[in-house]
Formats: structure tokens, C-alpha cells, sequence
């Protein structure tokens, strides 16, 4: 009975990141009823504050350039990287995934998205059979004057950068000081900042670009978006989800979705219950405070089976003195750094893809500490994110060690200083014959992507030489979560038995991912986020 219900519409989606605005989107284009709920009073989610990019192959952009790539090429390439990972990544999604690609992506261009490629940008296994360069897009910096008041409410705003930032301003100005290609894209980007801002635009790039792009469609489509919203339980017709429970305003409200419920509120990187639980650790994530796996728990309780629970999109963090975690990605990967264990040992390669770094962290069997060690060169030359402006503060803090000597820096984070000064004088002179012999660094376009191209023979390895030298604490961090319910190739939340649950649909870091446990390529956290949210909403649109 309709007197049941606070509110009726035919798509409820939970979350407000490019998984949610995707499916809204979507449905709304389909000429559906469409309500969308976030838990916090910001929109945009982990969207806002990532990288922005989208791991797209055989995209129509890559290929209007002259690149060539297929579908084929690209699920090679996935079998290979990917493996066997489970139902998650099955292969009629990993099939959907790829087919989808050059419609969701000309859907959104011709909705107002205005994408561009990342033509530098390589694949993390590029080696690798069907690896490629250039599969990554993104959204061009976005005016957020055309949000008008709704950019108030904007997590971009407070936690994006306020900057016409693009994926290969990030790749460049952190050599801005070092290489003539730096500079030249560092002055580049000055210039086009201060030429953004004197025509009376407020531009945002990267992730708050993407977030902010989405939502300025659902708002000219009039979509209705509810914020401090969350999602608490979902409503049962037998086996079939009609509807769902959501909080707003200190009380419950019954929504009925007539064609389903979207569960696109992130994963549960800022649960530190399940953190220690399913990982081992309290987490230090990227992600925002409202990462708290509720969307996860609520389709568990419907029903839906979980899988990748274990997993995360892992990588190295620093904590800085607010206790927020800082993501590492260009700083260990650049010359004159290595990463070492509690013992002085270094354990992996240092300039491979994050989810390669935090998974040698974690299953690495020496316990302690591990740090990021590097002569006054990589201080000088680079820059370093984490610590930006705040040096002082950071060495006040404890976080931030110096010392003339690697022998007295080795006293300092109560490590052997014979063991560091051997382990240093080992990778020195990997750094003069440009062959790492332990761990490969520097061996892939890669890895290469995040070197110096003036330091010879290897742009990933120059040597540690020059005093002072620091030292920096390495946590094994995260951009979010991997695991959560299981879905299928149309989106569809599944039990345990593999049957779907009708009316129930997830995307984005709700669910368990297709990439598996690894992350082929830049952008592979997003890019199915938006690919599976659309595709929930088409087969939403059919029921």
C-alpha cells in the first residue's frame, strides 16, 4: 500500500560518488524516477578525493588518437594480471567491463563530461601480454561556479585541490625542480591557473573534476540528492528488495524503489573493527571519514554473499601529526630513496605499482617498522606531497628524521647501522650500473614513468650519497577498499548460491572488485565503479 511509504520512486541509489551518479544518470536518462541518498553531509565520496582517473581500454578517445587497442588485447592482458580471483572477477564481468567501455563513455560525453586522455600514463604491468600505454582518461578541470550554491556541500571543496590539476600535472610537477620538462609543465600550469581564475572561473581538476562534472548533470536533470542520508536497511517483498530505510532528518523514512536499490556508498576503509578484522590492521586510509561498509552490511543482511574481504587497494602511507594518512606514490618511486624493514633490508621494488608495494609490506615476515630512507637529493629535487610546507612540523613531530651521517640515522630510527650503511652501499651500486639485481626497480615504462630522466643510466636508482639524510615511517596504507557483495555482469547483488537478488544492485567499493586483488592500470578503481553503476541502471530500467 502506498500509505506505507514515506516516498516512492523507481531507482534509490546510496552514494553520491561516480558510482552512484553514474547509475543515476543512467536511469534518469531512461526516464526513470530517480532519488539518491549520501550519509554524509558532503557529496562526492572517495571520488573527490582521488587521482580522477578512469582505467578505460579501447576507449573512443584512445582510439580517435591512432592507438590501437581491442577489447581482446584487453582481456588478455586482465587474464593475465588478474588470474583466477573468484567469482568477483569472473569472466563474463571482467567481459562486460570491456564491452561497456565505449558506450558509458560516449553516454557521459554526450551528457556534458568533458573527458581526455592520459597518453603518458602506462598500464602498472605494461610488460605484460596486452599491456598497453595510454588506456587511462579523465575529466578536464571543471568550472564549479556552474554548481552555484550546491559546491558549498562539495567534498572537493574542503578535502579536493582548488586547481585546474590533470593526471600529467601531477606526473610532472613533481619534478618541477628537477628536469626541464617539469619546469616547463610547473610554469605551464601557473599560467593556466592564474588565466583560469582571471576569467572569473573556480576550477577544480583530477577526482573533484570527475565528482563534480557528475553531479552538475544530476542537477540539471533535477535529481533529487539527500545528504546526512545513510542508508539503513533495506525493505523485503520475499525474496525481492522493493525499497529501503533511510535516515535523514533524525528520523526513519521508507523509500520504495520500484525498479531497485543501488548500493554505491563505498567500502569500509575507516571501519576499524573490520579493518582488524579482515585485515590484520587498524588502517590508514585515503578514504573519507564515511567509509564505514554500512551499504555493505545492509546487502549482507539481505542476503548478499561478500567476497574479497581481505583486500584493499593498498599501497605506502605516511602519517603526518594530525594522524591522517598521506598516500605515497611518486616519492618512493623517485631516485636517491629506498624503503627498508626494521632490520635495514629493503624487501621489494620500490617504484612498483602501489597495490604491489602495500601487499609486500603486509605479507612481509619481519616485524617493526619500515621507513622510507633518502639522501638531501630527493628532498631537494622532488616534490614531496605529505610533508609540503610542513617540514618543521613534521620533525618537531618525531615523524621526519635527519642525520650527516646514515650511521646516525640509523641510530635514530633503532635500526643496525651496519646493516643499513651495507644495504645502502648494495643499491649504490645498483645505481651505477643501472641493473637492480635484487628486486628489478626501474626495469618497466612503469615504474620509469615516476623516475628522473636525467639521472643515468636508470631514472629510478640514483644512489644515496649525499648528507643529510632522512628517514620517514612507511604504513601499509589505502585508497579504499576491494572486498564487499558480489555481484554479477548486470550489477545484480548475489547470495551464496550464485542466484541474484531481485531488486538489489552495488557498484563502486561496495562490492567485491572485477580487478581481483591486483589494479592492471590507472584508474582501475573508478573505471568500474562508473562501468558497473551504469550498468545497474540499465538493467534497473528493464525490470
Amino acid at each position: 500500500m502506498t500509505d506505507q511509504w514515506d516516498n516512492l520512486v523507481d531507482v534509490l541509489i546510496a552514494g553520491s560518488g561516480a558510482a552512484g551518479l553514474s547509475a543515476a544518470i543512467a536511469a534518469a536518462d531512461r526516464g526513470l524516477d530517480v532519488m539518491v541518498v549520501e550519509s554524509t553531509p558532503q557529496w562526492g565520496g572517495t571520488t573527490s578525493v582521488s587521482g580522477g582517473g578512469l582505467w578505460m581500454p579501447a576507449n573512443p578517445l584512445m582510439l580517435r588518437a591512432g592507438v590501437q587497442d581491442s577489447a581482446e588485447e584487453a582481456l588478455r592482458y586482465m587474464d593475465d594480471v588478474i588470474g583466477d580471483a573468484g567469482p568477483a572477477s569472473s569472466p563474463e564481468r571482467r567481459t562486460a567491463f570491456l564491452q561497456t567501455v565505449p558506450e558509458v563513455v560516449t553516454f557521459l560525453g554526450r551528457r556534458g563530461v568533458r573527458w581526455r586522455r592520459c597518453p603518458d600514463y602506462p598500464d602498472y604491468y605494461p610488460d605484460r601480454p596486452g599491456g598497453k600505454v595510454g588506456r587511462s582518461i579523465e575529466v578536464a578541470p571543471f568550472n564549479t561556479k556552474l554548481l552555484g550554491d550546491w559546491y558549498a556541500t562539495a567534498r572537493a571543496k574542503d578535502s579536493g585541490i582548488p586547481l585546474p590539476l590533470t593526471t600529467d600535472d601531477v606526473w610532472l610537477l613533481g619534478r618541477a625542480w628537477s628536469t626541464p620538462s617539469g619546469f616547463i609543465r610547473g610554469a605551464q600550469f601557473v599560467f593556466r591557473s592564474l588565466g583560469e581564475y582571471a576569467s572569473g572561473k573556480r576550477p577544480v581538476g583530477i577526482g573533484g573534476a570527475l565528482a563534480c562534472s557528475l553531479m552538475h548533470i544530476a542537477r540539471s536533470r533535477q535529481i533529487p540528492v539527500w545528504l546526512s542520508a545513510p542508508i539503513v536497511d533495506l525493505v523485503m517483498d520475499g525474496d525481492s528488495v522493493v525499497g529501503a530505510v533511510v535516515e535523514k532528518d533524525g528520523r526513519q523514512r521508507r523509500i520504495r524503489a520500484r525498479h531497485g536499490v543501488v548500493l554505491a556508498a563505498g567500502g569500509f576503509a575507516n571501519n576499524t573493527e573490520w579493518r582488524r578484522k579482515y585485515h590484520g590492521v587498524p588502517g590508514y586510509s585515503s578514504a573519507p571519514e564515511g567509509d564505514l561498509g554500512t551499504a555493505i552490511e545492509v546487502g549482507a543482511r539481505a542476503g548478499g554473499a561478500l567476497a574479497l574481504m581481505d583486500d584493499a587497494w593498498w599501497g605506502a602511507a605516511l602519517v603526518g601529526p594530525d594522524g591522517k594518512s598521506s598516500f605515497l606514490v611518486s616519492e618512493r618511486s623517485f631516485p636517491f630513496s629506498i624503503a627498508v624493514d626494521a632490520n635495514g633490508e629493503r624487501f621489494t621494488n620500490e617504484s612498483e605499482s602501489y597495490i604491489d608495494f602495500g601487499h609486500a609490506m603486509l605479507q612481509h615476515d619481519v616485524p617493526g617498522a619500515m621507513w622510507l630512507i633518502s639522501d638531501v637529493r630527493h628532498a631537494r629535487r622532488y616534490l614531496n606531497t605529505a610533508y609540503l610546507g610542513r617540514k618543521k612540523e613534521w620533525i618537531r613531530a618525531g615523524l621526519l628524521l635527519e642525520a650527516p651521517s646514515l650511521q646516525a640515522l640509523a641510530a635514530k630510527i633503532g635500526i643496525d647501522p651496519g646493516r643499513l650503511t651495507a644495504t645502502v652501499e648494495r643499491f649504490n651500486g645498483f645505481a651505477r650500473t643501472g641493473v637492480d639485481v635484487d628486486f628489478g626497480r626501474g626495469r618497466t615504462v612503469y615504474d620509469n614513468y615516476y623516475g628522473d630522466p636525467r639521472v643515468k643510466p636508470n631514472p629510478n636508482l640514483g644512489p644515496l650519497e649525499r648528507a643529510p639524510f632522512r628517514a620517514v615511517r612507511v604504513y601499509p596504507g589505502d585508497l579504499g577498499t576491494k572486498g564487499g557483495l558480489l555481484t554479477d555482469e548486470h550489477a545484480r547483488v548475489l547470495r551464496e548460491d550464485g542466484s541474484p537478488i531481485p531488486g538489489l544492485y552495488a557498484a563502486g567499493n561496495t562490492t567485491a572488485s572485477v580487478m581481483g586483488r591486483t589494479y592492471p592500470g590507472p584508474g582501475s578503481t573508478i573505471a568500474p565503479a562508473v562501468v558497473f553503476g551504469y550498468r545497474a541502471a540499465q538493467h534497473a530500467a528493464s525490470r
